[in-house]
């Protein structure tokens, strides 16, 4: 199940989190991520107004075959939410092994956040070879670095406080995919997230 994560990320290194937009908004910026060759896509569901949000990105999506997400998946309701919204992977800030048993059974890859090399070991144990490390920013680059050492085989997305202007930093440091927000909205800084995308194809 968690191999969804090899293909999403395979032409890639960025994912989108829409965030707090109306439905109409996260399907306009969705639909810019995905022009900048950006197929993954992530939609927190806090909220209802989230999950209508997250069922109008999943109808933009299906045309195009675009992996569209739940974020912020920290219960067993959030998991039934997502899965009836038509997400095909959930994302949360923490590592909950019944949340992730619950998005396994539901046939939602699951990508839980860890913080420390004693979380990665825990999504091993539970058969996970991807992993959201957040905060991003707080944890710093030289935790990818140092968590490459024991665990190589575990890939790793960055997430919280990345922006185009740092996203090349984490990955250079050892993280695989960068997830950001509120860059999508910044013209100038575009052009650095398409070029991620770029030269990932071409690895």
């Amino acid at each position: 199940m968690t191999d969804t994560f090899d293909t999403m990320f395979a032409t890639s290194p960025v994912m989108a989190i829409l965030r707090g937009y109306t439905p109409e908004r996260s399907v306009e910026l969705a639909r810019l991520a995905w022009s900048l060759g950006i197929s993954s896509v992530e939609v927190p569901i806090q909220n209802e107004r989230a999950l209508e949000a997250l069922r109008a990105v999943v109808r933009a999506a299906e045309p195009g075959g675009h992996a569209v997400g739940a974020g912020t998946v920290i219960s067993l309701a959030h998991v039934r939410d997502a899965k009836q919204a038509g997400a095909s992977f959930t994302v949360a800030p923490g590592l909950d092994p019944a949340v992730i048993e619950a998005a396994l059974e539901a046939g939602l890859a699951p990508l839980p956040g860890v913080a420390s090399g004693t979380d990665i070991q825990l999504a091993k144990s539970l058969g996970l070879t991807w992993v959201k490390a957040f905060p991003a920013s707080v944890l710093g680059v030289d935790w990818f670095s140092a968590m490459r050492g024991p665990f190589p085989e575990v890939r790793i997305v960055a997430t919280g406080g990345i922006s185009a202007a740092n996203a090349a930093e984490y990955l250079g440091a050892g993280a695989d995919v960068v997830a950001v927000g509120s860059a999508l909205e910044d013209e100038a800084q575009l052009p650095l997230l398409s070029a991620l995308g770029a030269s990932a194809a071409t690895r």
